[in-house]
């Protein structure tokens, strides 16, 4: 296991970990059974394979991957809360929000407190704090995925934003 997470139980028989080198083929088939519907892009098990040490799982007793989600650094303040997927047989348990929780956690153990999502599901994100923000606040995200991307001309995601807490930091009153 990396030592980014430690493994947390979140409903019967589910654990929330850091995703391991092994399991990037099963991330990316659950990523692209969404992806095959246009409610994600694709990610090859190669992409996610380099990229590993941002994704965290939610699994089952059989270490069959539930749910999934990754921190994707834009720059040393601002990173995308991205991949988010739950399986279907798995919908309905709060995975969705425990994922977002544990890449939360990841953004904050690494300094990022600014968190972003561009998300076909607005309610979802509505729903667990975040904020409808005009995806120009992200100019790295543009620069770096949407001017290469294939939904370039047809893009109709939505973009959400979050300050996450900054540890020892009283928020104001």
């Amino acid at each position: 296991m990396t030592p980014n997470m430690t493994p947390r139980l979140v409903a019967p028989r589910v654990v929330l970990r850091s995703a391991r080198a092994h399991e990037a083929a099963a991330i990316s088939a659950l990523n692209n059974t969404f992806a095959g519907e246009k409610l994600m892009l694709a990610r090859s098990p190669e992409v996610i394979g380099m990229a590993i040490d941002d994704y965290v799982v939610a699994v089952d007793e059989r270490n069959n991957i539930l749910a999934c989600g990754a921190l994707k650094e834009y720059s040393p303040s601002v990173a995308e809360v991205a991949a988010i997927a739950v399986a279907r047989e798995a919908q309905g348990l709060g995975l969705g929000r425990k994922i977002v929780e544990q890449v939360e956690r990841l953004a904050i153990k690494r300094g990022i407190y600014d968190v972003f999502a561009l998300t076909l599901q607005p309610e979802f994100f509505e729903a667990i704090g975040y904020s409808r923000v005009d995806r120009a606040r992200y100019p790295e995200k543009i620069r770096r995925d949407c001017l290469s991307c294939t939904r370039r001309f047809a893009c109709n995601e939505i973009c959400y934003a979050r300050n996450l807490p900054v540890p020892g930091l009283r928020a104001a009153a």
